[in-house]
C-alpha cells in the first residue's frame, strides 16, 4: 500500500519546507533508536518522508505520481519501489537541516545552534492581605540564586585584565566532534566547555567569581504588585531569574495568593458583603455603620426594603483606574424575631388588622 509521507510527518500537503523540517526534527528526537523508548522503524519512515518532501523535485514527483524517481535512478516508497530499503547514510548529504541539532542530544553534543544560553527560571509564591491586593503594594523578597558577578559584570575577568584567545577552540567558541551511528558517520559542533562559547578567556580571572562571571548568593528583589490583582495571578519579571555565564538570565515568576477578607468577597471590580438588619428597620428605614476598605461609612436603609435586596455603594470597590473604582454591593438579610413579647405581639396584631 502506498505510503502517505505527509501523514507520516503529521503535516498538511500544503506545508512549507520549514514546517516539514520542524515535523521531522520532532519525530527524530522522539523515535531515534539510541534514545530510550525509541523506535527504529518509525525513525526510518520519518527520515524517508523527510528525504522526499524536503527536496523540491522529489516532492513534485511524489505529489504527481505517488513516488519520486529523482536521484540515483531508484524510486521511493510505493508499490514495487524499493522504499526505505534503498536508504543509506549518504541520502542525508545535502539536507538543509542541521544534523547536530537533532542527534546532538543522543551523542553527547550540544548541536550546532547558535542560540544563546539561558539561565533557569525561578518560581515563588507570595501571600498578601486582601487590602494590599485591591490597592496594590510593593514587597521585598530575598531569593538565593545564581546572579551576574558585580565585580566583573559577568565578563569573568579581573578589572584591568585583558582577554586572550581560548587555546582549546582557537577562538572559535566551538569545535567539531565526529560520531558514528547506524546511519553512518556524523560530525556535530559542540560548544567549547573551556571558554563557554565565547572564544576568549581572561588572562587574569575575577576574584569574585573565579572567572565564571556568575556567583550564587542571596538577592533582594522588589516586587511591585498592581492594584486589583486576582488570586492566583502570576507576575513575570524578565531577566530576574538565575544568570548563566555568557548567556541571558532566566525569568522570575511570582504567584500571588490573596488572603480572604472577613467581610468582603470579590465580584469583578465590585465587592460583595452581607448586612443583617432588624425587621423594624426594614419596615421603617434606618442608618447602619458599615466598614469599607477606606474606613467606616453610614449606609442608609430605605423603608420597605425586601428580603435579600441589594444596595449599592458607588465608588468604594476595587480600583479600576487612577480615578475609577467599582462599587460595594450590600445584600440585606432581614432578621426575623424568634419570640415576641406580649406588647410586641399586640402591635403586630394591630398591623395585621391594617393589612400589613
Amino acid at each position: 500500500m502506498a505510503k502517505d509521507y505527509y501523514k507520516i510527518l503529521g503535516v498538511e500537503k500544503k506545508a512549507s519546507k520549514d514546517d516539514i523540517k520542524k515535523a521531522f526534527r520532532k519525530l527524530a528526537h522522539q523515535y531515534h533508536p539510541d534514545k530510550k523508548g525509541g523506535n527504529e522503524q518509525k525513525f526510518k519512515e520519518a527520515s524517508e518522508a523527510y528525504q522526499i518532501l524536503s527536496d523540491d523535485r522529489k516532492r513534485a514527483e511524489y505529489d504527481s505520481y505517488g513516488q519520486a524517481f529523482s536521484g540515483g535512478g531508484h524510486s521511493h516508497g510505493f508499490g514495487g519501489a524499493q522504499g526505505f530499503g534503498g536508504f543509506n547514510a549518504q541520502d542525508f548529504q545535502g539536507m538543509e537541516f542541521d544534523l547536530g541539532d537533532i542527534f546532538g542530544d543522543f551523542f553527547g553534543g550540544r548541536g550546532t545552534g547558535t542560540q544563546a544560553r539561558r539561565g533557569r527560571d525561578i518560581s515563588v509564591d507570595l501571600q498578601i492581605p486582601f487590602e494590599e491586593a485591591m490597592f496594590g503594594t510593593e514587597r521585598k523578597i530575598l531569593i538565593t540564586k545564581v546572579s551576574q558577578c558585580e565585580k566583573c559584570k559577568g565578563s569573568g575577568a579581573k578589572e584591568g585584565s585583558k582577554m586572550k584567545t581560548c587555546a582549546q577552540c582557537n577562538g572559535q567558541g566551538k569545535f567539531h566532534e565526529t560520531r558514528k551511528s547506524f546511519l553512518g558517520t556524523f560530525t556535530t559542533v559542540r560548544e567549547c566547555d573551556i571558554c563557554g562559547g565565547a572564544g576568549k578567556m581572561p588572562e587574569e580571572k575575577c576574584g569574585g567569581c573565579s572567572g565564571l562571571g556568575v556567583v550564587r548568593g542571596e538577592s533582594e528583589m522588589t516586587i511591585r504588585i498592581p492594584s486589583g490583582i486576582q488570586n492566583g495571578e502570576v507576575i513575570r519579571l524578565s531577566g530576574k531569574g538565575e544568570a548563566v555565564a555568557r548567556g541571558v538570565a532566566g525569568d522570575l515568576y511570582i504567584k500571588i495568593h490573596i488572603l480572604p477578607h472577613k467581610i468582603f468577597k470579590r465580584d469583578g471590580a465590585d465587592l460583595r458583603m452581607d448586612l443583617d438588619i432588624k425587621l423594624s428597620d426594614a419596615l421603617l428605614g434606618a442608618e447602619y455603620a458599615i466598614d469599607t476598605l477606606d474606613g467606616a461609612i453610614k449606609l442608609k436603609i430605605p423603608e420597605g426594603v425586601a428580603i435579600d435586596e441589594t444596595l449599592r455603594v458607588k465608588g468604594r470597590g476595587i480600583p479600576t483606574g487612577p480615578r475609577t473604582r467599582g462599587d460595594i454591593l450590600v445584600r440585606l438579610n432581614i432578621k426575623m424575631p424568634q419570640k415576641l413579647s406580649k406588647k410586641a405581639r399586640e402591635k403586630v396584631e394591630a398591623l395585621k388588622q391594617e393589612g400589613v
